[in-house]
Parts: C-alpha cells; sequence; structure tokens
C-alpha cells in the first residue's frame, strides 16, 4: 500500500508532516526478520487464495471479507483496516483505477476487467505488504501486456537488491523497462520501507530522480516495491472518496508489489506466492 499523496492529492513525495515523523531507515535483525518472514507469508497466502478463487460476479467487498477472515485466522490483523482511516482489509482497484480503490458491495467483477488486489498483515508487531493485478476472464491484448509489464519490471527492480547498490539502482531498472515497452510510471506514489510501521523509510521510487537522497542498500533492510503502470497518461487524480486514485484520461492501470529483504548477497522476497 502506499499512501503518499491520497490525503494530499498529488503530491509526488511525502508530506512535510510525514517527513517530520520519520524515525529512518531500520535495520531489521535475525529475529525481526523471521517474524517478518511469517507477516509476509500471510499476505503471500491471502493474494495467492484470491487469485485463484476470484471470478466474474464476484464483488470487490466479498474480495475483502475474505481476505480480513483469512489475515485473522492466521493470528494476524488487516494492517490497512482503520490505517489513517482507510474502511477496509485490502484496496481493490478496477481498471482505471490506479490504487486505494474501496471495496464495494455493489462493484460487481466482470470479464475483461483489470483488478488490483493490495493487502497487508500485521503479525507479531510487523507488517508485511504486497499487491498483484489479476485479469479477470479474458482481457484485452492491451491489459495482457500492461499485467504482464508490470510484474516484469517489478522483478528488474528486484533484481538490482542487494547491498551496496543503490535505490536509483531500483528506480532506473524499472523505469526502463517501463518505458521501452510504451507504458508510463505512475510518479505520484512510490514503494517505500515496511517493518514495524507499515510505511518506514526509504521512499523506493520508480522512476529516476533527484528529489530524495539515493540511499545505499544495506543488509537487513525491508523494501516494499510496487512499480505502478498506466496504458496512457502518467497522471491521477483522487475521487471523492478521499482515498481511490483514477487516471486522467481512463486508461488502464496495473500494479504488482513486493515486500524485499535486502542481503549482503542479494535479496530475498519474503512474500513470494510460490512458496505459500
Amino acid at each position: 500500500m502506499n499512501i503518499l499523496s491520497n490525503l494530499l492529492p498529488q503530491q509526488p513525495a511525502q508530506s512535510q508532516r510525514q517527513k517530520k515523523q520519520r524515525r529512518g531507515i531500520e535495520i531489521k535483525s535475525p529475529r525481526e526478520i523471521e517474524i517478518m518472514r511469517q507477516s509476509a507469508k500471510i499476505v503471500a497466502t491471502v493474494l495467492k487464495e484470491i487469485s485463484e478463487m476470484v471470478q466474474p460476479g464476484m464483488t470487490t467487498a466479498d474480495l475483502d471479507a475474505y481476505a480480513e477472515k483469512r489475515i485473522r485466522e492466521m493470528d494476524a490483523t488487516p494492517s490497512f483496516k482503520g490505517y489513517h482511516g482507510f474502511p477496509a482489509s485490502i484496496c481493490a482497484s478496477v481498471n482505471n483505477e490506479v490504487v486505494h480503490g474501496i471495496p464495494n458491495p455493489k462493484k460487481v467483477l466482470k470479464t475483461g476487467d483489470v483488478l488490483k488486489v493490495d493487502t497487508g498483515a500485521f503479525h507479531q508487531g510487523f507488517h508485511g505488504d504486497s499487491c498483484i493485478t489479476i485479469a479477470i476472464g479474458e482481457v484485452s491484448p492491451t491489459a495482457t501486456k500492461l499485467i504482464r509489464i508490470a510484474e516484469e519490471s517489478l522483478y528488474k527492480g528486484i533484481e538490482q537488491v542487494k547491498a551496496g547498490n543503490y535505490l536509483m539502482d531500483i528506480a532506473g531498472a524499472i523505469q526502463d523497462h517501463v518505458e521501452a515497452n510504451g507504458f508510463t510510471i505512475v510518479e505520484d506514489f512510490t514503494g517505500h520501507g515496511v517493518g514495524r510501521n507499515l510505511h518506514e523509510e526509504p521512499s523506493v521510487f520508480n522512476f529516476r530522480t533527484r528529489e530524495m537522497p539515493n540511499v545505499k542498500l544495506r543488509a537487513g533492510m525491508t523494501l516494499a516495491i510496487e512499480p505502478i503502470l498506466n496504458a496512457g497518461s502518467r497522471f491521477t487524480r483522487i475521487l471523492a472518496d478521499r482515498w481511490t486514485a483514477v487516471t486522467v484520461d481512463n486508461a488502464l492501470s496495473a500494479q504488482f508489489e513486493h515486500t524485499v529483504l535486502v542481503t549482503e548477497s542479494g535479496y530475498e522476497i519474503l512474500t513470494d506466492r510460490s512458496l505459500v
């Protein structure tokens, strides 16, 4: 989940108030990392199950209820519910909805929809955070390519993760892959550190920028890397609910996210769905 600009629309980075609340970059201990593996596994399990069960005719509220039930069954609490007032356990964003879509019993999924499901779990003091994009039934060729490139760009970024590399190595790899395939990076939202808090330092950009320090990666850092791609304009606007971001031109949007541990030799994907 990324909350950079839902409260202050169109801010490219965190507000000054948020900056004052920063605790700095936290390096997790082996004990803390093991707990994060557990919280991340809960998230991965829920997203895998949702990806396997979702079908046309279900509502986004159905998915939210399922996610909350499963998270609590696994001895965790939903990270998102109540966070800055967010009313649900998942963000469910459909088609031109970019991020932070609020689940709704009236929003019925249909064949051809592009669904983003983002969720987090808080377990024994630490959060896990991840997002997937799901094609509902048969989707358009543009949607198929957008989803594929969004997922590929996440892994292009993750491949740059290891102690001694820099945040801009991640950002550049993501940006280059996205733009080479004809899509745009949403700049209003970024990834982030994750751990004791759902959002921690540092901001993890998906595009090259000099706006924030180019932080050197250290073993023990835990990052939520989450490229967000649009099929059209990169610009977004916030709906009246003050949460849901949509594309300004109604183009499709896709997103993937993993919680990733930085190691001395590379990385560990804590929310790897293939391991659950």
